[in-house]
């Protein structure tokens, strides 16, 4: 459905039939636990049935006690009475706790699914969808589509019974009556058809409103020091607040538009209450219902409209819960762009080369980022890549694991495309240090050791001396077992670095892409990271982004992209004796 989901705005696909689509769809995920699912539905018969018991017990009641005065009915039929809600009270518990487990299991289920589809997404669909937007389609979306399909399946399924059986009873005491009656639900349940189009777009609109609510949460929470340093409290709270002014008028459409359900068929039904009780009395005047009959009747009435007045509210619920299946499964039947082929090859290590052919990426259509570039990196050398931001580089080295795929041309490695190899095998192979480096909450040796999870303790210590961090980790009192708190903001960015050195020591990676590595670090710590990564890249194929060129001027080979093409390649000296080359400036600007 969503073939095109990683690189597009999300979009929600909403028809006709989409609940009984996605209640297939559900099946799969039910299936597992589809005996308890069955017993906690086959529970809400009797659920059901048992409300029509009392009023079908006032009957004989009061013919039997209050009109013949026997004292033998006026104890059993209390009794009796008392049993049966006993009973629906046990059931109506054991419906309840069944469908939490059902529910809880699925939306478990549901959740991971989703979890390792959003995982194997491309970059390019992050960067379509906010923070909100995913943790609404990936988390929230679950907990809705699970709790109303099983609390609504179980809503309706007993309402369904108890109405049926109330219809029963009306039947059974008086058919004149009961026609009458059927008439008026029907009556009472028609605004409802009237408004249920006219509700989804409005409900569609709330939904991707909440959406944006928890982006600007998400906003405040990592971007905290931002907006404290340039005091955007303003700012902040005016977008927070324009958001939320969107979302009350959405509500008040939407209480616009049903509010006046649940007064009309309140209305609807207090017609077909007054005409019961006019028609009833002409019925007990004439003989034709006996008092306690015309009692019963009413108590059944009266318990069967009452759902039916209320079920107004329940309609939103049960809109968003459809909606959000119908997002979910959109999810779950988009495929990603970057993907494995059939067949294939497996990457196990890099013999002569990597190169870029004729090589053309575009972001946005019509809008090229490389034109037709063409690169040779050769095993075990070292390409830098510098020129001025936005020129392309970056997007030059995020090509090699596939983060994005080109338009044209062809990268390959020792002559095999890219695009034929293993996505696994491939970046198997490729190592990271980027310029800000992600640390997972946890502690340091868990951040390392992500490299290579069944790395040794040899393998560890060696990646931590590497990596320059042996001093540092001295220092601490537990060690390589120390927190670093979310995101690591607990440590410096010097540190930060050359976790992340070591996290690509550990890997042992043949290649290592370093992103401006030291780029936002200041001259002491500078020195300490780039002797770390010095020791990285010994005896691997290194592709470095640098824009402090005194980084790179050991480079075997230095790349100048600008605006989308090379426009300089050559060694430090080579390149520094073109006076009016573009390194040339550069490198005399940076040190003037």
């Amino acid at each position: 459905m969503l073939n095109k989901v990683n690189a597009e705005k999300i979009k929600i696909d909403l028809d006709k039939n989409a609940f009984i689509r996605n209640y297939k769809k559900m099946y799969p995920f039910i299936r597992p636990h589809i005996k308890r699912a069955i017993l906690a539905t086959l529970i809400t018969i009797p659920i059901g049935s048992m409300d029509a018991v009392i009023a079908w017990a006032l009957k004989p009641y009061m013919d039997v006690v209050m009109i013949e005065k026997s004292v033998k009915a006026s104890t059993y039929i209390p009794v009796l009475i008392v049993l049966f809600s006993l009973v629906q009270s046990f059931l109506n518990y054991a419906a309840t706790y069944l469908n939490a487990w059902v529910g809880n299991k699925i939306t478990n289920e549901l959740k991971l699914v989703l979890f390792k589809k959003m995982m194997h997404y491309e970059p390019a669909f992050f960067d379509k969808n906010t923070s909100g937007t995913i943790q609404l389609r990936f988390n929230q979306d679950v907990n809705l589509a699970c709790s109303g399909l099983l609390s609504n399946l179980k809503m309706f399924s007993t309402r369904f019974f108890s109405s049926i059986s109330l219809i029963f009873v009306l039947f059974y005491n008086s058919w004149q009556l009961a026609i009458l009656a059927v008439v008026v639900l029907f009556g009472a349940l028609y605004p409802l058809a009237t408004v249920k189009r006219r509700l989804k777009s409005i409900v569609k609109k709330s939904v991707m409103s909440g959406g944006e609510l928890l982006t600007y949460y998400n906003e405040a929470f990592s971007g905290n020091r931002i907006i404290t340093s340039y005091n955007l409290y303003p700012t902040m709270e005016g977008k927070f607040n324009s958001t939320l002014t969107n979302l009350f008028k959405l509500t008040m459409r939407m209480t616009k538009k049903m509010g006046i359900i649940s007064p009309l068929m309140h209305f609807i039904v207090a017609c077909g209450i007054a005409g019961v009780i006019w028609f009833g009395s002409y019925l007990i005047v004439t003989n034709k219902i006996t008092p306690g009959g015309f009692v019963s009747f009413i108590t059944a009435l009266l318990m069967l409209y009452q759902p039916i007045k209320s079920i107004g509210t329940n309609l939103t619920n049960v809109q968003l819960a459809f909606m959000a299946m119908d997002r979910i499964f959109s999810l779950l039947d988009g495929e990603p762009n970057i993907k494995n082929k059939d067949n294939a090859k497996q990457l196990d290590t890099i013999k002569d080369k990597i190169e870029y052919k004729d090589v053309v990426f575009e972001y946005n259509d019509g809008v090229p980022v490389l034109k037709n570039v063409n690169l040779t990196i050769p095993k075990g050398k070292t390409t830098a890549f510098v020129g001025n931001s936005g020129g392309g580089k970056t997007t030059f080295v995020n090509l090699l694991p596939r983060f994005y795929d080109i338009k044209s041309g062809s990268i390959t490695i020792d002559g095999v495309d890219i695009r034929d190899l293993d996505l696994y095998s491939l970046r198997e192979k490729i190592a990271f240090v980027f310029q800000d480096n992600f640390l997972f909450t946890g502690t340091i040796r868990q951040n390392i050791m992500l490299g290579k999870e069944e790395a040794s303790e040899k393998e560890l210590k060696e990646a931590v001396t590497n990596a320059c961090l042996d001093e540092f980790i001295d220092s601490l009192d537990k060690g390589l077992d120390t927190e670093i708190g979310e995101r690591g903001v607990l440590l410096s960015g010097g540190q930060k670095q050359r976790i992340a050195i070591a996290r690509a020591f550990i890997k042992d990676a043949p290649i290592v892409i370093l992103d401006e590595a030291t780029s936002a670090l200041d001259n002491k710590s500078e020195a300490i990271v780039q002797k770390a990564i010095e020791n990285l890249m010994n005896d691997r194929t290194v592709l470095v982004i640098a824009h402090r060129l005194s980084t790179v001027r050991h480079a075997d080979k230095i790349v100048v992209v600008n605006h989308g093409v090379i426009a300089e390649e050559g060694t430090h000296e080579e390149l520094l004796n073109k006076p009016e080359g573009i390194y040339s400036i550069l490198y005399k600007t940076q040190f003037k």
